[in-house]
């Protein structure tokens, strides 16, 4: 038996009512009062002959309709068969827009049934049959669906910027910020002593929960005593890492890890990104999240720029890395135009935009200002050259004959690849440091060494001096020169710190700090031969 699709586009549905109830009213009746089975309502031996028998469906909603045909079952069907009658109904939709109804908004109109002496129609609801709704999926465009999708993220969005950073003050924040502990003062009117390689532990602080990926001493000298601490665990902590060792501030604004994180250069706030792509700038003191502002990936990296501390950038699990601007908001990009050629320090206070830029400086919403786009899947870390102009990147792309685009050259401002044959051998960079007086970098490598490089174009290695010893094995470990630039340090997957001669490249001490793996080693900015480290057991400890 052969099912048609009927679609009624323009018809009356008062005509086609009649047109129902004329179609043989007596037998319809009949029905009625022999049985409340639908299936034996349609029973070959009671309807006698073939008929069509039309439903209607309706909708809540303004405008919208559809229309089912319901055929007679085959003949095998017997008087008392309780089947579901459903698989035998086609829907046909009087209009494109029709399918984006919801299943639940369906409402079916049985107009074949009619009350002796009434002249009423019943009313089924689809809701009333769960049978019925087996198998019935509203299609919904794509338009639609991107518009729902959008809604969604701007939701979570919303929820992750209006909730504020759960901040537990251990000790209250004026003396956190505005101390100047007695160990730096005499360093800081005089100048940056001889490096020397520590021996001795003073602090062993372990209230992180997780490994520790990220360290950083505080930027302002007058309170370098600060440590700023990344964890796995989800939080942020600030340490006295030079008077007592104990914590100052856990801030727990992720929701899952923090994978980077860096003092401000005023020394008062926090950036912070992790694995929940949501980026965070924290003020020390209060707790508050100046900014907070959800990415399109995974953030594995971040930085400030060197000269203006309203810029930073972030990389990750993604082929783009972005800058952001915390000065213009969301809100000032139809003001300000295309904010993808604003120069970096652009005199806009005269304008109209400039006084809205003015009168929205408590605005949290950051604006991508320019995206650095390469051919690979994860950005590993960034390092900005001397000024600010050009910055590296370090990226997992690594080809089968040579690891081309390993480490990219870019300039800042035009956004515009400037080399990405740096580094030709097949060993991915997890972590990048400069050297502080002279005109070189080094780059960590997963070949167990450490590579030197020029940090003038054309950014040659050098191939005579490389720096080995230590262990990698797969390990985000951190290398970083000493102040004076004369000791190169870094950590090892064995738990220990490997302290290098920077001009011979020969070990000069080897340190067993850590039981696990030891992922970040730092100097003091201040206080000649104060290391800290980490490891990834969550443990950070302090050397002299």
């Amino acid at each position: 038996m052969s099912s048609s699709l009927v679609a009624y586009d323009d018809s009356d549905p008062e005509a086609e009512t009649e047109k129902a109830e004329d179609l043989g009213g007596s037998r319809q009746a009949s029905l009625l009062s022999s049985s409340a089975n639908p299936a034996q309502h349609f029973a070959p031996g009671i309807l006698g002959t073939k008929s069509t028998y039309e439903t209607q469906l309706t909708e809540n909603t303004e405008n919208f309709g559809m229309s089912i045909v319901c055929e007679d079952p085959p003949e095998h069907y017997a008087l008392n068969n309780n089947s579901d009658l459903t698989s035998y109904c086609r829907r046909a939709y009087s209009s494109p827009t029709a399918l984006c109804m919801p299943n639940k908004s369906y409402e079916q109109t049985l107009s074949s049934s009619r009350n002796s002496g009434s002249g009423a129609f019943q009313k089924r609801t689809l809701r009333d049959n769960p049978a019925a709704l087996e198998g019935i999926r509203p299609y919904i465009p794509k338009r639609l669906r991107q518009e729902n999708s959008r809604a969604c993220e701007k939701r979570e969005l919303d929820q992750s910027e209006s909730s504020s950073c759960d901040v537990k003050l251990d000790v209250p924040g004026e003396q956190t910020v505005r101390k100047i502990s007695e160990l730096i003062k005499p360093y800081l009117g005089s100048r940056y002593k001889l490096t020397e390689v520590p021996k001795s532990l003073i602090f062993h602080m372990s209230k992180h929960n997780g490994p520790v990926n990220a360290i950083q001493w505080c930027t302002v000298r007058e309170q370098s005593h600060m440590l700023l601490s990344a964890s796995m665990d989800k939080t942020i902590k600030v340490w006295d890492a030079v008077d007592t060792g104990s914590c100052l501030r856990t801030f727990s604004c992720h929701s899952c890890a923090v994978r980077a994180a860096q003092w401000s250069s005023c020394g008062r706030r926090i950036l912070s990104g992790g694995f929940d792509s949501v980026l965070h700038l924290t003020d020390v003191e209060t707790g508050k999240q100046i900014i907070s502002s959800k990415t399109e990936f995974r953030i594995s990296t971040l930085k400030f720029h060197p000269s203006d501390s309203n810029v930073f950038i972030c990389g990750g699990f993604s082929p783009e890395v972005k800058t952001w601007d915390i000065r213009i908001s969301k809100s000032l990009r139809k003001t300000l135009g295309a904010v993808a050629t604003i120069p970096l320090h652009a005199e806009i206070t005269g304008s109209r935009a400039g006084r809205d830029l003015r009168r929205s400086s408590s605005v949290s919403h950051p604006t991508v200002t320019r995206v650095y786009k390469a051919a690979v899947q994860q950005t590993l870390d960034i390092l900005f050259l001397p000024e600010g102009k050009e910055f590296l990147t370090s990226t997992d792309a690594v080809s089968r004959d040579s690891a081309d685009r390993t480490i990219i050259a870019w300039d800042f401002q035009s956004a515009a690849k400037i080399s990405n044959q740096i580094f030709h051998e097949r060993y991915t960079c997890p972590s990048l440091a400069l050297h502080p007086r002279e005109s070189v970098f080094v780059a960590q490598t997963n070949g167990n060494y450490v590579a030197l490089f020029s940090s003038q174009r054309p950014y040659r290695i050098n191939k005579k001096k490389r720096y080995e010893g230590h262990k990698v094995e797969g390990f985000a470990v951190g290398c970083e020169f000493s102040p004076d630039g004369t000791l190169l340090v870094t950590g090892s997957s064995d738990g220990k710190v490997f302290f290098y001669n920077y001009h011979t490249s020969r070990i000069v001490r080897t340190l067993s700090a850590h039981r696990e793996a030891c992922v970040s080693a730092v100097f003091h900015p201040v206080l000649p031969s104060l290391l800290a480290t980490s490891d990834w057991a969550g443990e950070i400890k302090i050397w002299q």
